[in-house]
């Protein structure tokens, strides 16, 4: 595993523990910002243990308010194997503690699937939306994707990508091109 995504990913577990040490009612909202860095980090690296960090994340953000508390503090305690185990660069021990959090997440809520689909979809506007800032128009970033130009543009509208967008050619002088360019008066 590369350094980087090991870094991630510990920054992710890590997290993730320290929010549901103890359960709160704003547990929801800081899970919800964790599986957003998380996204940014699968649009970036594409890296598939990653991905199903983050998709873990993901679904313990929208199953933690229905989780038993035998079952919560289960997650816990994987959560921090698997940490541990990553840490220690045991791969074996750290794959098994994933594996028994899905199993855990599954048993409380079945939607994982939906959940992998939900990051993935994220992951590829928050690609294009960067690429859209970028210079692309939303046609190619969206196309480069494989998304419609509706996906990106319900988010680029959301941001303030837009607004930060100066020319650098004035009007009047790419008017005055123009015309040059087609021989016009």
């Amino acid at each position: 595993m590369e350094e980087a995504i090991k870094k991630e990913i510990l920054y992710d577990l890590g997290q993730a523990i320290t929010i549901l040490q103890q359960r709160e009612n704003k547990d929801v909202e800081e899970l919800r910002a964790l599986s957003d860095h998380g996204i940014e980090d699968v649009a970036v690296h594409k890296n598939l243990d990653l991905i199903s960090v983050t998709v873990l994340i993901y679904s313990l953000y929208k199953i933690i308010t229905s989780i038993p508390e035998k079952d919560y503090q289960s997650i816990i305690k994987e959560l921090q194997n698997a940490k541990n185990s990553l840490e220690k660069k045991q791969l074996g021990r750290y794959n098994s503690s994933i594996k028994n959090l899905f199993q855990l997440v599954r048993k409380c809520n079945a939607k994982v699937k939906v959940h992998l689909q939900d990051v993935m979809e994220a992951a590829k506007i928050k690609k294009s939306a960067a690429l859209f800032e970028k210079g692309l128009s939303i046609g190619q970033a969206a196309g480069l994707m494989g998304l419609s130009n509706w996906d990106l543009q319900a988010y680029a509208g959301k941001t303030t990508s837009m607004d930060l967008h100066e020319e650098k050619v004035s009007a009047q002088k790419r008017v005055s091109t123009a015309l040059k360019i087609f021989g016009v008066s």
